[in-house]
């Protein structure tokens, strides 16, 4: 929902404002434009053929400075006008005629100059009233949840606005940290309205389900009851319960990218899911991945706004290209990374809202990695790893840390 304000939890880059050196030689441009068709008119001789010219001055300044700066610059336009009609001949009549459009377009100008502004202060106004939207519905994200390294880049298509449809969250929670990665169909309020509620309902889910598949499951069933019959959310939700276990729950999204060792493997469905809310269409249930997760791995999450950015020759973006050139231990160094190469592909702006969600989980100090073989973990029960024996539950180990501690 183009979330980008500069932090660890980035939500896309802030246009810019304007240098001050800048904004003076916008204003200095109509003065300029004015004197160079004043020396024109004087040094040719024909000044009368020139006057209308001058005209430019304040019509440009409308777009560039404040109205009584536009006054000044019409009221040198008329002065210049007058001087170099009297001196090329011109008839009073012709010259009346002159100076009075002159100062029409000059009158035209500032009124045009105070109207902008107004909308300026009103922009500004529905710019802060978006980011407080934004900054209650995408809550920011510490650069350390649980146990893991986080870092969320978010950049709205609207630039105006910045929020779209587009929605993460990532919570601590008794059966351990959870995030949650969509998109929902459709722009503007009705996509932000349909994420706020997505997002409310996955926060309280998160904690009250011990069962990912019953927090999904909980998501469904509001979408089902609020959502209209076109409409719906593609999302991945994930979930870490304990020590080198990480959950899937993937309804009609993107798949997540495991980093393991500077390799990238998409994360795909082992049995494809619709997204939620269209369920009761389909009568397909998304199934749980079970992911070894050891110290050292990432997980990156996102929405299509990310690999379907498209360049001038209509070539994807190729995240998983990018994501290998760019990882590093620091989820947010890599992040940053990514969108720079991302908006450099686009030629600078993206046409459709992005969001990338990437945990790492960094070696604990004295930790002995564990070995892992690649395999799933759905077949060797919850909580085992293949030739290993029970692991203690993630709340446990909290615990036993902190009494430790």
């Amino acid at each position: 929902m183009s979330h980008a304000r500069k932090h660890q939890h980035d939500h896309g880059p802030t246009p810019p404002e304007q240098p001050c050196g800048v904004a003076h030689l916008a204003a200095c441009v109509p003065v300029l434009i004015v004197c160079a068709v004043a020396l024109l008119a004087f040094v040719s001789g024909a000044g009368p053929s020139w006057l209308p010219l001058l005209a430019v001055g304040p019509a440009l300044a409308a777009a560039t400075s404040r109205p009584w700066g536009v006054l000044r610059i019409g009221f040198l336009a008329v002065a210049l006008g007058a001087v170099l009609g009297a001196r090329g001949g011109t008839s009073g009549r012709e010259q009346a005629i002159v100076l009075s459009a002159l100062a029409a377009v000059t009158l035209a100008s500032s009124l045009a100059s105070m109207l902008r502004g107004r909308r300026e202060r009103v922009l500004a106004a529905v710019r802060s009233v978006a980011e407080a939207a934004q900054h209650a519905l995408l809550k920011p994200v510490p650069a350390t949840v649980g146990e893991f390294q986080v870092a969320v880049h978010y950049s709205a298509a609207a630039a105006e606005a910045r929020i779209g449809g587009d929605l993460y969250a990532l919570v601590p929670t008794p059966y351990g940290v959870r995030l949650i990665v969509g998109d929902v169909r459709g722009k503007g309020l009705p996509a932000v309205g349909t994420a706020a509620l997505v997002l409310g309902v996955f926060r309280e889910a998160a904690y009250d389900e011990p069962d990912l598949l019953d927090a999904v499951a909980r998501i469904e069933r509001s979408l089902a009851r609020n959502l209209g019959p076109d409409d719906f959310v593609t999302a991945v939700v994930a979930g870490y319960p304990e020590a080198g276990r990480m959950e899937v729950v993937n309804c009609g999204h993107a798949p997540p990218l495991l980093v393991r060792d500077s390799e990238v493997t998409p994360v795909e469905p082992t049995h494809p899911a619709p997204p939620l809310g269209l369920r009761a269409l389909t009568g397909e249930t998304p199934t749980l991945q079970v992911l070894p997760f050891a110290d050292g791995d990432q997980l990156l999450l996102y929405t299509d706004g990310v690999t379907e950015a498209r360049n001038h020759s209509r070539d994807f973006y190729p995240l998983i290209e990018g994501v290998a050139r760019h990882v590093s231990d620091v989820p947010s160094h890599t992040l940053a990374a990514l969108h720079a190469e991302l908006l450099a592909h686009v030629g600078g702006r993206l046409h459709d809202d992005a969001a990338l969600l990437l945990l790492r989980k960094p070696a604990a100090v004295g930790s002995v990695p564990a070995p892992l073989n690649g395999r799933h973990l759905n077949d060797e029960g919850p909580g085992r790893f293949p030739g290993r024996g029970l692991q203690v539950p993630g709340e446990a180990r909290r615990r036993i840390r902190d009494s430790n501690s």
